[in-house]
């Protein structure tokens, strides 16, 4: 995603940017203002980088995944206690869920 690395980048070099204005600032004639904006855009800068980021996030909490594993597990024991082959049901699960992974890519 080329408008993520943008952002990313940007952020970077703002955070970056506004720390070194700072210490300049502080050290050279000692502006509080120049050090208050520099501070301020420092840390819009790493707010908008954490946004971005877990916004963009493409995976998800292990949590959630065992989550998922457990309410089909116990889809599963649903299923074979109504009689359903548990060997042929474990085989369809394992099928979808390698067909799911073969078209996220």
């Amino acid at each position: 995603m080329p408008a993520v690395r943008a952002i990313r980048i940007f952020c970077l070099l703002c955070f970056v940017g506004g720390i070194a204005t700072m210490i300049v600032a502080s050290i050279a004639d000692n502006r509080i203002g120049i050090v208050l904006t520099a501070g301020l855009t420092s840390a819009v800068a790493a707010i908008v980088l954490l946004a971005v980021s877990t916004v963009t996030a493409d995976r998800r909490l292990a949590e959630f995944d065992e989550a998922d594993a457990e309410i089909l597990e116990v889809g599963i024991q649903k299923l074979t206690a109504s009689g359903v082959d548990e060997s042929a049901l474990r085989e369809l699960v394992r099928r979808a869920i390698d067909l799911g992974r073969r078209t996220r890519r």
